[in-house]
């Protein structure tokens, strides 16, 4: 056998070409479907093409494909496909400001990316990649449209839009700054558009009882997507407007909430920006312009921001008023930026005294706070306007509150909901935060909708047989006027398909959220011409079973995919309701203590580390420094201890190779091992164990390196104890080192050694595959098994670890004396007899003292 490598011959660019090139060559990672074998379906979000990866955006690609390579050696028959959120704005506004078409920018950032991803070594399903900007997919996106329109689930009506009138032009709203045109500096005003939803609200209670199901999901993702959806059991109820000349025209704000008990605290009523009666009252008023402007500041600000609080509270007084119902009192109408137009009514009762939020309001607007809740307990101090510090936001005994007063808040809620509904100003209701999916855009770069109008027919759906209506090239973009395509007449001029006669094409595009909430299935079948996928294809692959990305898509993008998935078992294509099993959720990569960021200038190119490292030190450096879901601060220091670990790992294989490589090498089953080869053996034993709950369980990536640390370490040890172990000296080079005096020591070094590289190939795939090779194999180890552990060998010194419970001793357990403080943890917790005292109380925390005793805390 010829062993050709040895440590000055480390070159890992040489190695990443080398084998990138065969795994291209064998199309390794391209999977079919094959019901005798078990699938698993690894994605990573895909990637908007915005030019150049950084290694921010990397992370996430090398955390997947560490699963993915793991659950092939473990027997799965892998789906790792990777493609292009390929529409968007940036593309649309760099066209404006650099004049280049849209799809000449955006084909040429995937070939770039494409091949930043292939250089890191990542095993993808190439053959599968997909691209949302080509008609082969988009064409689905309209499928989707015409039956969910058919369905009743798209639909049009009037919404406001962000209009700068000096361009002529709807804005998104990145496009608007300080409330500004991002091109101009023009003020931004609301404009009423005819625009396209989606009636994800139809599903509101479905995806709000599913959140319970999703027990592999993290629980802040969960708690995200529960507030957003925000079912809220209340009252709607009526405050008449007061008009100039003091009476009551027939206008009314309808106001929802939930604490119709404090009805009678309600001294002011706020509305959202968006509301309809701003702009009434603006056209009213002797100061339109100045009440627009503050308005339109207002709606332009960050949505979620508005909607959580995290922006400072701001309002202005429109100079009207409105009736209090029950009190019959006149109570002034502000428009603050906290209430949003078209979540709920639009407009808020105000009570300050039982809101802290209006409290605050108030105090700052000088407006007037009225208690009307007292506390249940007759022992606690009765509270007043003038020694209330905060809002008193608990249930309790009303007073102030004519003749409710002594009633208990629940009591109050349902008599006063009575009294409001026999009087014909509110009833009861429930209320869901989420609102239906507007996905109109008034953009170019994005899926046509493929609707036509007919002054016949009305709303025509494009027939399937002319799908897709293909974006139409555009040579120039102005950024001014109508729909980029409004612009292109021989777009907008067609025949109606029900009567032939003239009509034209809706010109508004499609959000792109649309080619993110499906693009999973469309993986399992990416080259059909008949369907969007295959349903057995997709009942094969799906659900999803690792899906990870960013937690800025906690909400959004992960509840948009939840609804299509729905509409899609409702279409009788997938027998499912759920289309991820497992999220994860990556921490972001930072440099300098902030996220990397072209603008910031605190990027790291991952060509640059690749020309300097290769792509295994990278791969190895991001998975070993935090836990996945971790924030990580990059250093090159760290890189360099990645680098100099796989050249140990490298020199250690080199020593060994010609020993353990050979013909004839006794069983171990039939060796009588000593003690330092028995403890070789149990480390080995134990890694592979540690490093498999750690990848397929935990996903604790950085553990598992750590581990694999470990045994190099303990090996190294182990070696230079031996005739043939020298660090840095071949056996084959030096004639005073003999065969080892036991072959058992060779057989321990051959299970560890090809344990260890089996282990690390995951993580550093181009330098394992070599050195699995230099061991002897043959066979690349795209079709070699996880090693296996013997759980006998594995059982280290067994130790006995005390559990106390609040500090009193309850139980014990055994571990392995190396176990780690978060097997500690898990043991304590698993023990019968602490979860008897766990029994319906909570967790606090779980103290482990240097590894010999485990304190847990219960409340």
């Amino acid at each position: 056998m010829d062993y050709n490598f040895q440590v000055a011959d480390y070159h890992p660019q040489a190695l990443d070409r080398k084998w990138q090139e065969r795994w291209a060559s064998a199309r390794a990672f391209e999977p079919v479907e094959d019901p005798s074998r078990p699938k698993f379906y690894c994605l990573e979000m895909f990637a908007y093409p915005s030019g150049h990866a950084h290694v921010g955006h990397v992370r996430n690609y090398i955390i997947g494909d560490v699963i993915a390579r793991t659950r092939r050696m473990r027997g799965y028959n892998v789906l790792h496909p990777f493609g292009w959120d390929a529409f968007g704005l940036p593309a649309e506004n760099a066209a404006i400001k650099h004049g280049i078409p849209p799809k000449i920018s955006t084909l040429d950032n995937i070939s770039h990316m494409k091949g930043q991803l292939q250089r890191l070594g990542i095993s993808y399903a190439w053959d599968r990649e997909i691209a949302t900007c080509m008609p082969e997919y988009y064409r689905w996106n309209q499928w989707l449209f015409t039956r969910m329109y058919e369905r009743g689930l798209a639909y049009r009506r009037k919404s406001t839009v962000n209009w700068c009138p000096k361009d002529e032009t709807v804005l998104a709203n990145e496009q608007v700054i300080d409330g500004a045109c991002w091109r101009c500096g023009t003020q931004v005003i609301a404009r009423e558009l005819e625009q396209w939803f989606f009636r994800i609200t139809a599903y509101a209670e479905e995806l709000l009882q599913s959140l319970e199901t999703l027990g592999r999901w993290p629980e802040k993702v969960v708690t995200m997507q529960r507030n957003w959806i925000g079912r809220s059991e209340g009252a709607r109820l009526q405050f008449p407007v007061v008009e100039p000349d003091g009476s009551a025209g027939g206008r009314a704000i309808e106001v929802f909430t939930t604490r119709i008990d404090t009805i009678y605290g309600a001294t002011f009523v706020t509305l959202g920006p968006e509301h309809p009666l701003v702009e009434q009252f603006a056209r009213e008023s002797d100061k339109p312009a100045a009440m627009r402007e503050q308005a339109n500041r207002f709606r332009t600000q960050d949505r979620i921001a508005r909607m959580s609080g995290a922006i400072e509270k701001e309002g202005f007084f429109t100079g009207r008023y409105a009736t209090n119902p029950f009190t019959g009192e006149r109570v002034p109408i502000w428009v603050a930026n906290f209430v949003i137009g078209d979540y709920g009514t639009g407009a808020v009762m105000a009570v300050p005294a039982h809101d802290q939020r209006d409290f605050e309001f108030a105090i700052k607007h000088h407006l007037p706070i009225r208690v009307v809740i007292q506390p249940a307990d007759p022992d606690q101090p009765r509270l007043t306007e003038a020694t209330l510090e905060e809002a008193y936001t608990d249930y309790g005994v009303l007073s102030a509150s004519g003749e409710y007063d002594g009633l208990t808040s629940g009591q109050a809620l349902d008599r006063i909901a009575a009294a409001a509904r026999a009087r014909g100003i509110g009833e009861k209701t429930i209320q869901y935060r989420l609102k239906d999916w507007g996905i109109s855009r008034q953009r170019y770069w994005g899926t046509p909708i493929p609707i036509i109008y007919c002054e016949k027919d009305g709303v025509v759906p494009v027939p399937d047989d002319q799908l897709p209506v293909v974006l139409p090239d555009i040579s120039e973009f102005t950024g001014r006027g109508d729909s980029p395509l409004a612009q292109v007449q021989e777009f907008v001029d067609v025949t109606c398909p029900k009567c032939g006669g003239p009509a034209r094409r809706e010109t508004d595009t499609m959000d792109t959220f649309v080619d993110s909430s499906w693009y999973f299935y469309r993986f399992c079948d990416p080259h059909n011409d008949q369907l969007p996928f295959e349903p057995a294809k997709a009942k094969y692959w799906m659900p999803v079973d690792f899906y990870s990305g960013g937690v800025e898509h906690a909400i959004l993008h992960l509840i948009y995919s939840r609804f299509f998935a729905r509409v899609f078992r409702d279409l009788g294509m997938v027998d499912h309701a759920e289309p991820f099993e497992q999220l994860l959720t990556q921490g972001m990569v930072l440099k300098d203590g902030a996220i990397m960021s072209k603008s910031k200038g605190n990027v790291v190119d991952p060509d640059e580390m690749l020309q300097q490292y290769g792509a295994d030190a990278l791969r190895l450096y991001v998975m070993f420094v935090a836990p996945p879901e971790k924030e990580v601060e990059w250093t090159d220091a760290g890189l360099e201890g990645s680098f100099r670990f796989l050249a140990r790992v490298w020199r250690l294989v080199d020593q060994w190779c010609e020993a353990v490589g050979g013909e004839g090498i006794v069983p171990l089953a039939e060796c009588e091992c000593n003690a330092a080869e028995r403890a070789v053996r149990r480390k080995t034993h134990e890694t592979i164990r540690r490093v498999t709950v750690d990848i397929e369980d935990r996903q604790h990536l950085n553990t598992a390196v750590s581990s694999l640390m470990e045994l190099v370490n303990e090996l190294y040890a182990f070696s230079d104890k031996t005739r043939i172990g020298r660090p840095g000296r071949r056996a084959a080079d030096d004639d005073d080192i003999g065969e080892p005096e036991r072959i058992e020591t060779i057989g321990v070094m051959k299970e560890a050694l090809e344990a260890l590289v089996l282990m690390i190939s995951p993580f550093a795939p181009h330098t394992a595959e070599e050195l699995w090779e230099g061991l002897g194999h043959a066979d690349g180890l795209t079709t070699v098994p996880w090693p296996a552990y013997d759980q006998a060998v594995a059982r280290a010194e067994q130790v006995t670890i005390p559990v106390q419970v609040n500090g009193k001793l309850r139980s014990r357990f055994t571990v392995a004396a190396d176990a780690s403080e978060d097997e500690l943890r898990e043991a304590a917790l698993a023990d019968p007899v602490v979860q008897g005292f766990l029994a319906g109380k909570a967790l606090r925390k779980v103290v482990v003292a240097g590894g010999k005793l485990v304190n847990v805390v219960i409340g």
